[in-house]
């Protein structure tokens, strides 16, 4: 048996902080000291990643905080409003999994603040630079090319976590973990998601064109490694909205979609425009962008501009974010378990959703058919529930 002794447990005052198996253990620490929710964060990650590119055959890349997933992507090229949105450059050049990062840190840039990134590809260095910029905890990827562990490994002032995983790694069947001391056991969750899972097609609407069987397959895939109940929202190729841990499902999907109608927001020319002073931090204008298109500021940022700005931003209206939402469609949504009420399709429908992807199985499946068949879209019943907890 391998174990790694770790910096300390869920919190500083927890020590004798380890992780074990049995032979040798699957993940090898090339720099820094991880931690417990590191580890978590890490493994969980690696997973996620390495079955959606099993799934669509595309690099993939995570975001993850405290055991959720921020963000999760494959690499689809990014059309200039997109780099624009995720502050790259139009000359970059990016590798595929550099790519997929950019999009899974973009998801929801808020929520990725202190990240820990998972990769299902070699991190080359195009892809460290993109790393090396953000604010992050820490990365999990198979290899690292010898520049992009150079650079990584300067990070922090040295401390950056950088985990290589072992690719042909085969966890055992039979998973256990320890809770109060009482050992639970269970056959490891081994679905990866397929067409097959988007055949049974319950509305009358049955067109599911490939790309969005692509985007309901990245969002199962997230909402495996999700702490449930959950919910998400998904969109090119990448989560756009990503509902963890409530007790309610329309809490699940209220939250979600929120997050997905900020990203969608951040589309229109007011917010791409906006005159940041040319020294503000990414971290900066990320936290700007938000309370811009907050409803209820916490403090009025076109009021205090001189800090922010070159100049006084131009409002974006809420009739103007209304008529901007309206015109969204073409999102896809997944939910870990079946929707129990019509609120949640509703609730999806405002933020231009056209796909749904759920377990099925409720005693109200006819309701929540009807309201799909109200909006027009596509559901189809999976019959496989994705709790993670």
């Amino acid at each position: 048996m391998e174990t790694l002794t770790l910096k300390y447990g869920c919190n500083p005052n927890q020590a004798n902080a380890s992780v074990s198996c049995e032979g040798k253990l699957p993940v090898t620490v090339l720099n820094g000291r991880p931690g417990y929710i590191n580890l978590l964060d890490a493994l969980n990650g690696w997973q996620l990643v390495s079955e959606l590119q099993k799934a669509t055959g595309l690099a993939a890349a995570a975001s993850f905080k405290h055991v959720s997933p921020a963000g999760a992507a494959v690499a689809l090229e990014l059309d200039e409003t997109e780099r624009r949105m995720y502050m790259v450059s139009p000359k970059a050049e990016l590798s595929p999994v550099a790519t997929a990062y950019v999009r899974a840190r973009g998801a929801d840039r808020m929520s990725s603040f202190g990240d820990f990134i998972a990769l299902s590809e070699q991190c080359d260095l195009s892809c460290a630079k993109i790393i090396s910029r953000e604010v992050s905890d820490g990365v999990v990827a198979p290899s690292y090319s010898e520049e992009a562990l150079k650079l990584l490994s300067a990070k922090r002032r040295g401390s950056y976590v950088v985990l290589q995983m072992d690719k042909s790694y085969v966890p055992p069947v039979r998973e256990t973990r320890v809770v109060y001391g009482i050992t639970f056991t269970q056959d490891h969750n081994s679905f990866i998601p397929s067409d097959r899972d988007f055949s049974s097609i319950v509305t009358k609407n049955k067109e599911l064109p490939q790309w969005a069987r692509r985007d309901l397959t990245v969002a199962l895939c997230a909402l495996k490694y999700t702490q449930s109940n959950s919910v998400c929202y998904a969109f090119r190729g990448q989560t756009i909205g990503v509902g963890a841990g409530q007790q309610s499902r329309i809490h699940c999907t209220r939250l979600a979609g929120d997050k997905a109608d900020l990203w969608l927001l951040r589309h229109h020319e007011k917010v791409l425009s906006l005159p940041f002073l040319p020294d503000l931090s990414r971290n900066d204008k990320d936290n700007v962008i938000e309370q811009y298109l907050a409803e209820e500021k916490e403090e009025d940022v076109t009021a205090d501009w001189q800090k922010y700005f070159e100049h006084r931003p131009e409002e974006l209206t809420k009739e103007e974010k209304k008529a901007w939402l309206r015109k969204a469609k073409g999102v896809s949504l997944a939910s870990d378990a079946f929707f129990p009420f019509r609120d949640n399709i509703d609730r999806a429908a405002r933020s231009g959703v056209s796909y749904v992807s759920e377990p099925g199985g409720s005693v109200r499946d006819d309701i929540v058919i009807q309201a799909a068949d109200e909006h027009g879209m596509t559901m189809c019943f999976t019959s496989v529930r994705l709790f993670h907890h």
